[in-house]
């Protein structure tokens, strides 16, 4: 089982071919940054155009389950996620129907400070907001679950303390291993982890040491020293790939609609020669078996933990 938990592609039938070549069931696909509900809503609608085009390779993911249903019929399951809380507006009634059409991801803030919490960005952290508590509490009702990945430190801690249900970082390195604002500090991982979350560990270059020429031991070796700290059965892929995308779309991350700066020489950098695309997971199994991490290690790394949070955080509960 080989599970993504981030990725943001210039999607197209070859990338679908990609996943399915390279076993990978279960991909938490980005869509949306700085997106209003009706954006988003049509963002869903190209989606549901690809999942009628490409039905042998891909289709909608929504529960636990359809991570095997993908492995058993050789396609890919495809989770939505939001990157920022701008889909539901200003609107906790719109969290439900966000839920309801199949997301199941969404961060409380993208970088900047948002009506919920702050972004690793601002230069003042002030945690959680009184909005943001109630969002909290109707995400863990519906199940859509609490991404932190671009939120700053108190509000990461926060957000994991105040849940009733475990809270992912879907996209980040320690900090410890390459000390990066966007990266986590150990008190922000064990705040996470330890109260039943994930960590998914980025392959975006900014977050490596050595960027781009990071190599595949020194990646293996960090997954599996965060194991051993914070436990083999909270950590998992979300690779942060950005594949065959143009470098405005960095811009648009960056810049949104939030700020006149044009978001100056934006590119998208190259990833590491051992992770290009969906191709590639083998690679990273190799590498961890290469550091000494045991069969079962790797299976939870490549999938199965992911799968086991799935299970326990998408479900909705009871009003």
């Amino acid at each position: 089982m080989r599970i993504d938990n981030l990725q943001y592609a210039n999607w197209s039938e070859k990338i679908f071919r990609q996943m399915n070549e390279g076993g990978v069931h279960a991909v938490h696909v980005t869509i949306a940054y700085h997106e209003t509900f009706r954006e988003t809503v049509h963002n869903i609608e190209r989606w549901n155009r690809w999942f009628g085009q490409f039905p042998d390779l891909i289709f909608h993911g929504l529960w636990a389950e359809d991570v095997k249903r993908a492995a058993e019929t050789g396609r890919t399951a495809i989770f939505f996620g939001f990157q920022n809380c701008s889909p539901m507006e200003d609107d906790i009634g719109l969290i439900e129907i966000l839920h309801a059409l199949g997301g199941r991801f969404m961060q409380l803030t993208y970088n900047n400070q948002s009506l919920l919490a702050a972004g690793f960005q601002e230069h003042h952290d002030s945690g959680v907001t009184r909005m943001g508590r109630e969002v909290i509490r109707e995400m863990n009702r519906v199940g859509l679950v609490i991404d932190m990945s671009h939120s700053g430190e108190r509000s990461t801690i926060e957000a994991a303390e105040l849940s009733e249900r475990p809270i992912a970082i879907t996209h980040a390195n320690p900090a410890r291993w390459w000390p990066v604002p966007r990266n986590k500090s150990d008190d922000a991982i064990r705040a996470v982890t330890g109260n039943g979350g994930m960590i998914g560990f980025s392959l975006y270059p900014p977050h490596l040491k050595d960027g781009s020429g990071c190599s595949l031991e020194s990646f293996c070796r960090m997954v599996a020293e965060t194991g051993e700290r914070f436990g083999m059965d909270r950590i998992g892929i979300g690779s942060d790939l950005v594949q065959d995308q143009p470098d405005r779309v960095i811009a648009w991350m960056r810049t949104g609609r939030w700020t006149k700066d044009d978001g100056g020489n934006a590119a998208v950098p190259p990833f590491p020669s051992w992770f290009t695309s969906n191709l590639c997971f083998g690679a990273i199994e190799e590498g961890l078996a290469a550091v000494g991490m045991t069969v079962d290690e790797i299976a939870g790394v490549m999938g199965g933990n992911w799968y086991r949070f799935y299970e326990e955080g998408f479900t909705p509960r009871p009003s």
